[in-house]
């Protein structure tokens, strides 16, 4: 490394200083750093990876398919009709995936799977709800049932 000799004015002394290359150089590594930390806390706190049980979703994930899933409902926007979720279960901790059919104040109509229909017609979403189906409907249950 190359050093450059610069006069002090008040002292007339010669001293040692480094290139001004370098100190840019050892900043610009340490905003580099500093980001990729942000960065890593940010995926570490946000992000998960989540493996798919059964097939209540075939044909969209099979069972074993490993996804990455985001828990910042900020970062992707507010849930939507057709959106993929990945539910915490209340009570046992295990986790389902599903699809969102209907979104709060919204009318659900009669599937054409009997599985599904276990009313006697159409009704409203609830506020703060959301109902869930499976994309494979021959097996999967809807969200009333959990």
């Amino acid at each position: 490394m190359e050093f450059e000799l610069a006069e002090n004015p008040s002292s007339g002394e010669t001293t040692r200083s480094q290139p001004l290359f370098g100190r840019a150089a050892r900043l610009a590594v340490r905003m580099f750093l500093c980001a990729l930390l942000v960065v890593a806390v940010f995926v570490f706190y946000n992000f998960q990876s989540v493996i798919v049980q059964g097939n209540s979703m075939l044909p969209t994930f099979q069972s074993g398919t490993r996804i990455f899933i985001c828990k910042a409902a900020w970062l992707v926007g507010a849930p939507k009709d057709n959106d993929i979720v990945v539910v915490k279960l209340g009570g046992t901790g295990e986790y389902i995936i599903k699809r969102i059919y209907r979104v709060a104040g919204e009318r659900v109509d009669p599937l054409w799977s009997p599985l599904y229909w276990r009313g006697t017609g159409p009704f409203l979403v609830p506020e703060g709800q959301i109902y869930l189906l499976g994309d494979n409907r021959e097996i999967s249950e809807d969200s009333r049932i959990f």
